[in-house]
């Protein structure tokens, strides 16, 4: 078989191989594009040509959620996107299941609200502080408490596997927001911290970049999560990221030839911890008030579904996921107004509310069952992880 004729087959395997075929200068102008375009996604002129006419309802289909600012959408995709990542590198590369992550988004947002609000009980009761600090100086403290916490979590649990290492990390998030909700010495309860201190910038006008606008946040997340990429392919392809690797396909051989596995289950740990208290800090200099509400169980339970959706190990499938569980309820929104869907329906005297609004998380639920059985290596599966399922299904095939 001559290289033209292997060439040819591997154009028709799938959209990475037609891309990896690229040249190099081609391959990176193309990312650049993308990138570009994704800078210029919530601004109003580009984004409300964002759909195709249809055959029925109002006669066009908008990609775009009319029901809630775009802006606004994009970046919370762009928080979960980050959590997603960081628990990426926890599930899918290193194999730990952890129910737990969102406790590590608490502690990076607790920490840069205790630190910049001039609310803060630091400042107002105890003068461990005598002014808020800057939002810029909080991010790498919030970082290195989430990885602390990371650790000191990690330590004496990691010895745990499967359903166990759930169980405890499921414990530790509950615990945060518990304590959270019912102390008030620091944390201030349910009341909650006011006044979060914002990223610093202004405008050529003296206006500030960071105040009420979601778009500056989207930008901001969208340039953290371009560097936490970065950071996750070298690590990946390091002697870490092939440590990983051999601790998730079975972590006794790994441990048999050599791999100090509790070691690097320890670094899995505090990385995808870091990346998560990254995350809170992004999202409390946004959200200007921080209370326990935010940190339910319910937002954990979503950050591992988007792992799954999308692919564990795999990075793009950790960022397709983590977009898919935010932007598709929120887009099923506009769906009532394009179709004409009827917001109540009346059943022997009794209105019921049947409106998208309602319905999209069971909708949203539905999809993401069919999902999971015709297709249980996520949408954007990492090639190792996509060939070990297949084998396994060609293994309980039934003999014919």
């Amino acid at each position: 078989m001559t290289t033209e004729t292997v060439k040819k087959q591997r154009w028709k395997l799938n959209l990475r191989d037609r891309f990896q075929d690229l040249p190099k200068p081609a391959r990176i102008a193309a990312m650049v594009v993308f990138v570009v375009l994704l800078y210029l996604l919530p601004t109003k002129a580009f984004y409300e040509n964002l759909g195709f006419p249809i055959p029925v309802g109002s006669g066009y289909l908008p990609f775009y959620t009319t029901g809630s600012d775009m802006a606004g959408v994009l970046f919370q995709c762009g928080y979960y996107i980050l959590l997603a990542l960081g628990l990426n590198v926890v599930l899918g590369y290193a194999g730990l299941l952890d129910l737990g992550f969102f406790g590590f988004f608490a502690v990076g947002a607790y920490t840069v609200a205790l630190l910049t609000s001039p609310e803060s009980k630091l400042i107002t009761e105890y003068n461990w502080l005598e002014s808020p600090w800057p939002w810029l100086v909080t991010v790498p403290i919030a970082i290195a408490l989430a990885m602390l916490s990371g650790v000191l979590l990690g330590w004496p649990t990691l010895r745990l596997r499967g359903d166990y290492l759930a169980i405890v990390t499921l414990g530790f998030a509950e615990i945060i927001r518990i304590v959270a909700k019912n102390q008030d010495w620091i944390l201030n309860g349910d009341r909650g911290i006011p006044s979060v201190g914002h990223p610093p910038g202004t405008w050529p006008d003296g206006e500030a970049i960071f105040d009420l606008e979601f778009t500056p946040y989207y930008w901001l997340v969208l340039t953290v999560i371009i560097a936490v990429i970065f950071l996750i392919r070298n690590l990946a392809n390091s002697r870490v990221g092939r440590a990983w690797v051999a601790i998730r396909e079975d972590e006794d051989a790994a441990e048999l030839m050599g791999v100090p596995t509790f070691k690097f289950k320890l670094w899995a740990f505090a990385i995808g911890a870091a990346i998560g208290g990254l995350s809170g800090s992004l999202w409390a200099g946004q959200a200007n008030f921080v209370n326990s509400n935010t940190f339910s169980l319910e937002n954990s339970i979503l950050v591992l579904a988007a792992v799954l959706l999308g692919g564990a190990g795999s990075i793009g499938g950790a960022i397709l996921g983590g977009f898919i569980v935010i932007y598709l309820p929120e887009w099923l929104r506009s769906v009532g107004d394009v179709f004409g869907w009827p917001t109540q329906v009346e059943i022997a005297g009794i209105h019921i509310d049947v409106s998208p609004t309602s319905l999209r998380f069971v909708i949203f639920g539905a999809l993401l069952i069919v999902v999971m059985i015709y297709r249980p290596q996520g949408l954007w599966p990492n090639r190792r992880r996509a060939a070990e399922l297949k084998d396994r299904q060609k293994e309980v095939a039934p003999v014919e």
